[in-house]
């Protein structure tokens, strides 16, 4: 029985492993100079390709601090209603040199470190574009946790310009009102 379940514990591992492996696509262009002072505080996610812990998720946002270019992101969470305990987790990591800070890594735990790509935020830091390498994920953040149409679809048109396919981006309800509304997880 140990045997099996030292197997499963490998296989998953392994599978988690590959599945967010850093692929080498990164996209076109990352934002020029991200200011680390302005970008921190608290990012509510308006949409997202979500991934398997984001999937179902409602009033999703995350509070990102620098220190000595030195990352904590910290995210936040309600699994699929707002009346469900927040659930959190704290990714810690770095800024990548010689990136204009727009290049981050993180982790949950050593050895294993996710690439954090800003490809686009806005001057006045409100709004704020997040990919992966190969496009496989991304996010749509604002700094207010509700965005009208036509914002978000100008995002949305930048993250498709950066390769990324629209029609897998989800919005994240943010309001109750907006759990079970069409296009929204």
């Amino acid at each position: 029985m140990h045997r099996i379940l030292t197997g499963l514990a490998c296989l998953l591992t392994l599978g988690l492993v590959a599945g967010c492996a850093d692929h080498s696509g990164l996209p076109r262009t990352l934002a020029q100079n991200v200011d680390l002072q302005r970008y921190q505080g608290r990012w509510y996610i308006i949409a997202n390709i979500p991934y398997f812990l984001e999937k179902g998720k409602v009033g999703s946002y995350f509070d990102v601090s620098f220190t000595d270019g030195k990352v904590v992101d910290v995210y936040n969470a309600h699994d699929t209603n707002f009346d469900a305990k927040l659930d959190q987790f704290t990714l810690h990591g770095y800024v990548v040199p010689d990136t204009g800070n727009a290049r981050w890594r993180e982790s949950p735990f050593w050895p294993l470190y996710f690439s954090y790509l800003v490809l686009d935020v806005s001057p006045d830091y409100q709004t704020a574009l997040v990919g992966y390498p190969g496009a496989g994920y991304g996010w749509i953040l604002s700094r207010e946790p509700e965005m009208d149409d036509a914002a978000y679809k100008a995002l949305l048109d930048k993250m498709a310009a950066e390769g990324y396919d629209p029609s897998l981006f989800r919005r994240v309800p943010q309001t109750q009102a907006q759990i079970g509304q069409a296009g929204f997880q």
